[in-house]
């Protein structure tokens, strides 16, 4: 990037060392707040228990706080001492639906709930973020939205704050935003990484139901039997996306459910099966949706069946701007030493809902390694999703100084 000087100059009047140092003097608060919010994990969209306590790690600050109507989110607005832009922070709220393995003394207390992807971590970075900010107020040229989200795991909370207005809640419309996530697993602790482009896939559902006419299984002369077509189109499904999907450009389709019949010796009358499809193209994306339905319906037909597919939209491709994605890895490389950040090699198959906020406005979106340092491979660790998913939160003082930093440079580029 030619302005890259600029930008450096810039990072030099942040004071990085000493935000680093701020950082640092909050860990052992933040760590106290990760690991209440780990022991009370809260699924979807209500989160009521994680919002009262949000909110009280946020009393008391200089900020023009916001709890969500109908959803359990946060937005706050810190104004900065001098006019400029406004840039956002996010942080997502939700647990998951899995009950944890981990014997910790702060693990879940809520059965059938666990904090397996970080967000817990999350949350108490931004927390971090925003008390550094508010330590430097003055410094700021222009407003920072603190965007504290439900229901990023399947529930499309990301859209339901845009749509109640998270993205201007300063005034104006924020220039950018800014995320950070945790990875407890596959980067060793405490690296981070990012890239321009696509960072996280889009996914989707397809759901199919073939339907013939069931009848006794030693006469399937006699009926229509939808098994042997569902197992053809599961796989003609997989020979599609190598045959018709460019392979630079990829697609990963996998069916996860697959369900027909109550006994042996009856042939059903319909057979279901679901699968998700990941891409990082909108290209791609609706290539592979109409090839999809082409192939169930085709073979549907063959078979003499009735088919009735529908590919579920969900969330959209995370692509970072490359101008921002650019100047957060430079920052990053400052803020932690070049020596742990790691320029992220290819997009990864997860998807994350911040790709709506990231269709919107210029963003960036970076991976913070939380693996465990007790001698165990993070590379083959339990990683995210995982009932046995551990994360190191002596990352949360690096997250929170990241977060902070990124405000900071932001706004002092204009």
């Amino acid at each position: 990037m030619s302005d890259l000087p600029t930008f450096a100059a810039l990072f030099d009047r942040l004071a990085l060392p000493e935000l680093t140092r701020s950082a640092a003097l909050l860990q052992p608060e933040l760590v106290a707040l990760r690991r209440e919010l780990h022991q009370e994990p809260e699924i979807a969209l209500e989160l009521p228990r994680t919002q009262a306590r949000l909110l009280a790690a946020l009393d008391g600050l200089p900020l023009e706080l916001t709890p969500g109507k109908g959803l359990s989110s946060i937005t706050a607005v810190l104004r900065g001492g001098r006019p400029g832009p406004k840039v956002l922070l996010r942080a997502d709220m939700d647990a998951l639906p899995v009950q944890e393995n981990v014997r910790l003394p702060y693990a879940s207390k809520v059965p059938g709930a666990m904090h397996a992807c970080g967000h817990d971590l999350h949350m108490a970075a931004l927390v971090g973020a925003t008390r550094l900010l508010v330590e430097r107020r003055a410094e700021l040229a222009g407003d920072v939205v603190l965007m504290f989200q439900p229901g990023e795991e399947g529930a499309g909370g990301a859209q339901l704050m845009v749509d109640a207005g998270v993205l201007d809640a300063a005034g104006e419309r924020v220039v950018a935003a800014y995320a950070l996530h945790v990875a407890a697993a596959l980067l060793p602790n405490g690296l981070v990484t990012t890239r321009p482009g696509p960072v996280m896939a889009a996914s989707d559902t397809l759901r199919v139901t073939l339907r013939g006419r069931g009848g006794h299984g030693s006469s399937p002369h006699s009926a229509l039997d939808p098994v042997p077509a569902a197992c053809e189109a599961v796989l003609a499904l997989q020979t599609m996306v190598t045959r018709r999907v460019d392979a630079f450009d990829p697609v990963v389709l996998t069916v996860g459910t697959l369900n027909a019949g109550t006994a042996a010796n009856v042939i059903p009358d319909e057979a279901r099966f679901a699968a998700t499809i990941r891409s990082f193209s909108p290209r791609s994306r609706e290539l592979v949706h109409g090839e999809a339905l082409r192939v169930v319906h085709g073979i549907a037909a063959a078979h003499g069946l009735e088919a009735v597919a529908e590919v579920e939209p969900g969330y959209p491709v995370t692509v970072n701007d490359p101008v921002e994605a650019d100047f957060a890895a430079g920052l990053a490389g400052r803020l932690v030493g070049p020596e742990r950040y790691v320029p992220m090699p290819q997009p990864i198959a997860g998807s994350e809902d911040f790709g709506v906020l990231a269709a919107l406005v210029p963003s960036a979106y970076l991976m913070l390694g939380a693996a465990p340092t007790d001698g165990r491979d993070p590379f083959t660790a339990a990683y995210n999703h995982s009932p046995d998913a551990e994360f190191d939160d002596n990352v949360l003082a690096d997250g929170a100084a990241l977060l902070a930093a990124l405000a900071l440079g932001r706004l002092a580029r204009g």
